[in-house]
C-alpha cells in the first residue's frame, strides 16, 4: 500500500466527514499534498462551494501532510489543528482541489522539538486552487503529542 493509499484509508476512517465531502487523496510526490473533492456533495445555495467544506478540506490536507511525514519518519503520534487563518479569495464553482507544499527547515525544527519534548507545532500552508488561480488561502497550526 503506497503512502497515499495509506492517508486515504486514514482519512475515511479516522475523519468520516472526508468521506461525505468525497475528499480522496489526488497525488503525493513527497513534497506536495493534493486532495480534491467533488462540488455536488459540498455545493451551496449560490451554486459555489460551501465555506465550511473549504474549510474542512483545507485542515485535512495540512493535516495529512503531517500525516505522511511522520508516517515517513515511521511515528505514530496524534495530530491535531490548534489554530487556523483562512481567505475566500475567489468563488469555486468546479471540483475542489487542495496544495499543501512541504517545507524542509520547518519539518527539521518541528521534529527536533518533537523528539526532545514529546509534543510540537508546525504550521503549514494550503491553498484551494480554482481556473489555476488561488482561491482560498489557509494557515494551520497543527500539533503532534503522544
Amino acid at each position: 500500500m503506497t503512502l497515499a493509499e495509506k492517508l486515504q484509508r486514514t482519512l475515511q476512517t479516522e475523519i468520516p466527514l472526508t468521506s461525505d465531502m468525497g475528499i480522496r487523496v489526488a497525488s503525493y510526490d513527497g513534497k506536495l499534498l493534493q486532495l480534491m473533492a467533488p462540488l455536488a456533495p459540498n455545493i451551496n445555495h449560490k451554486c459555489t462551494a460551501f465555506g465550511g467544506s473549504l474549510y474542512a478540506l483545507a485542515v485535512s490536507c495540512g493535516w495529512g501532510m503531517v500525516y505522511l511525514k511522520l508516517e515517513e519518519a515511521g511515528l505514530h503520534r496524534h495530530i491535531v489543528i490548534q489554530e487556523a487563518d483562512i481567505k475566500y479569495l475567489l468563488p469555486v464553482d468546479a471540483e475542489l482541489q487542495a496544495e499543501c507544499r512541504f517545507d524542509e527547515a520547518a519539518w527539521q525544527k518541528f521534529m527536533h522539538t518533537l523528539i526532545k519534548h514529546g509534543k510540537a507545532r508546525i504550521k503549514l500552508d494550503v491553498v484551494i486552487v480554482h481556473q489555476g488561480k488561488p482561491a482560498v488561502a489557509f494557515a494551520g497550526s497543527y500539533v503532534v503529542y503522544g
